[in-house]
Order: structure tokens, then sequence, then C-alpha cells
């Protein structure tokens, strides 16, 4: 065997032969050294680091997971418990809106206003207009977003039926305030207003009311809403109500036979407030109806043949 040296300086080579014993540990060196470094360095890994590794570390790192996991499943069932209350809020507040809307559909038909007035049939308002600019991809809406829509939506229906009632009220008030109509379901007039022959002196007299002769025992209606000013017997009509009805105007009812209100009540329009009788100076069973306007007694004819608002 031959071992060539070489000066790097100078460039020069040396040959060394090598024979007998020199050589056979030369090539046991050279090949032996890279397996025993190989052997040593396994012993090491497997001595330092496999033994502890394969032991503590993985029990750690399963305990690791083990926590992670169970943070995850946590994590799945607040989403999961937050995702059905968020659900059952929506519905909630899907069936009040439906609710809303059926009232105010009754209620706008029930007061006969303009058509498109109050319009809760209409699921959505009107919309355009030409595009302009970019077209922008669809997002899906926000589920947080779709119920605060919801809430204002219930919102805006609160608020027109808030209107819709001030409205209704107003025209309610109106409307009973509104003096029309007999002060008797059944009955017929028996002597009308002014000029007559007085019933008991056969002479020309003047008739402050309408007479309307009615079955004894039957209601005497109210023909508006008002506040009772006088309930009782009064000299020459016997028993006697007197309803204010505001703006001036008071009606009188007389001859009943029996008071069903007192003086400070509230009536309503078509409330019954005594009996047809024929109490002070009077006939027979009968209603003598009349109509003062700021204090003056006036013809019951106009209001009595008045319709309804």
């Amino acid at each position: 065997m031959k071992v060539i040296l070489v000066n790097e300086h100078y460039g020069h080579t040396r040959t060394i032969v090598l024979k007998g014993w020199l050589k056979g540990l030369l090539s046991v060196c050279l090949l032996g050294a890279p397996v025993a470094m190989g052997y040593l360095g396994y012993q090491l890994a497997v001595s330092q680091d496999n033994q502890p590794y394969s032991q503590e570390t993985a029990q750690t790192w399963q305990q690791q997971l083990r926590e992670q996991a169970e943070s995850l499943a946590q994590v799945k069932r607040n989403a999961a418990q937050q995702l059905e209350a968020l659900t059952i809020r929506l519905a909630m507040l899907q069936a009040r809106l439906l609710r809303l809307d059926a009232l105010g559909e009754t209620v706008t038909s029930i007061a006969q206003l303009d058509i498109g007035e109050f319009d809760f049939a209409a699921q959505e308002a009107g919309r355009g207009g030409p595009l302009i600019g970019d077209n922008f991809e669809f997002e899906q809406p926000d589920f947080i977003l779709a119920i605060a829509e919801l809430e204002q939506q219930v919102a805006d229906r609160a608020q027109q039926l808030e209107i819709l009632e001030e409205l209704m009220v107003e025209r309610q008030f109106i409307s009973d305030s509104f003096i029309a109509g007999r002060p008797v379901a059944k009955g017929w007039i028996s002597s009308a207003y002014g000029r007559r022959v007085d019933p008991f002196s056969g002479r020309l007299a003047s008739h402050s009311g309408v007479d309307f002769a009615a079955k004894a025992g039957e209601n005497i209606i109210s023909v508006a809403a008002g506040v009772i000013v006088a309930s009782g017997e009064r000299h020459g009509y016997g028993l006697t109500v007197d309803i204010n009805h505001g703006n001036g105007y008071l009606t009188r009812y007389a001859h009943a036979d029996r008071l069903l209100v007192d003086t400070g009540e509230i009536v309503r329009k078509g409330q019954a407030i005594a009996l047809v009788g024929s109490t002070g100076r009077s006939t027979g069973p009968h209603v003598h109806f009349e109509v003062y306007k700021h204090g003056r007694v006036v013809d019951p004819a106009t209001y009595i043949h008045r319709t309804a608002r």
C-alpha cells in the first residue's frame, strides 16, 4: 500500500510504502472508525434522550392534548348553547312580528283607514334605483345583525300600532261625543218639537223637545258619550237625566220610571241611563228628549236623524 503526501506550499510529493502489519493496522483504522463513531452516537442518543423522552415527555404531551380537547369541547358546548338561545330569541321575535302584523291589519280594517295609510300586510317596502359602481359579492348576513334588524322591525310595528291606537282613541272620542240617534231602541215620535196643542189644557203651547212613545220599562239610552250633570226629580219633567257632551251640548231625558245613573258618572254612547215611565206631567209611558246648544234649546230632529260617525 502506498501513501502519497503532498506539500501544500511547494507542491512536492512524497510516497510512503506500507507493508506487512502497518498496512493491516491502517486498513482497520480507516474502516472501523466510522462504524465505531456511529455506534457511540447511537448509544449516546438512546441513553440520554430515548428513555426519558418516550415516557415522561409523552405523558406530558398526552395530558396537554386531553386538556386541549376538553377546552375545545367546552367551547363547542358554549357555542351550541349561545346558538340555541339566539335561535329561540329569533323565533320569538318572528312570532311577535307576525302577531303585530295580524293585529295591525285587523285594527286597520276595523278603523276603515285609507288603503296604504298603515300597510301591515307588506312583507318588504319597495326599493330600487339604477346600479352605480361595481357589483359586490353577496355575503351571508350575520346572525346577530339579523336579530337586530328583526328587533327594529318589531319596534317599527309597535310604533305604528301606538300611532294607530291614538288615532282610534281620537276617532272614537269624536264618534262617541257626536250627538246622533234616538233615545230609545223601539218607539215612535208621538209629539214633535215646536208649537202644539197641549195634551192637558187643549191650548196651543210650545214644546221644547220630542216625545218618543215606548213601552214602559224599556231602556232609555244616551245618544252620545258624556258626563251626568243631573239625575233626579225635576218639576214638570218627573225623573230626569241631563248629560253634558262637551262643546256646549247637553241632552235631557224626562218622565223616566227609574234612573240608572248618578250625577258625576261618565256614560258611553248607547248606554242605558233610565227606564221608560210616565212620571211628571205625562199622559203615558214615553221619553221627552231635549237638546241644548250653548244653553239654548234647539230642535232635536236634526240630531235624531243624523248618521252616527
